[in-house]
């Protein structure tokens, strides 16, 4: 018995160890789930196309985003992409979410401070 004992606490300290150096909690969503979503609005933000099925996705993501750590992740994708594309209309992006009836907190923009989203 004193021979499964020790391996056992072994164990159970290096599983304790594991979880107290592992991130506390990532977002579920990524950057690459936002592009995918909004892969439909890019011919509306760069004025070569309508709205078309673009709120679909919009209120497919803002649906999804439950946690702070989610709403925080869009919002840092949002303001790379925001801020990566030379020819995006970013009063056109930054009225996206009120054009497909959704209310999000931060404006969709290169300068937001994605840190102060809750």
């Amino acid at each position: 018995m004193a021979g499964i004992i020790k391996p056992l606490s072994i164990f159970l300290i290096a599983a304790v160890l594991a979880m107290a150096v592992a991130p506390r909690s990532e977002a579920a969503i990524t950057c690459g789930t936002v592009v995918s979503d909004l892969d439909s609005c890019l011919s509306y933000l760069t004025n070569k196309g309508p709205l078309g099925s673009c709120c679909s996705g919009v209120k497919g993501l803002y649906g999804a985003a439950k946690t702070t750590q989610d709403r925080q992740s869009v919002c840092n994708c949002l303001k790379s992409l925001a801020d990566s594309y030379t020819d995006v209309d970013l009063s056109k992006a930054a009225g996206l979410p009120g054009q497909c009836g959704v209310n999000i907190p931060y404006k969709i923009s290169p300068s937001t401070d994605c840190s102060t989203v809750h």
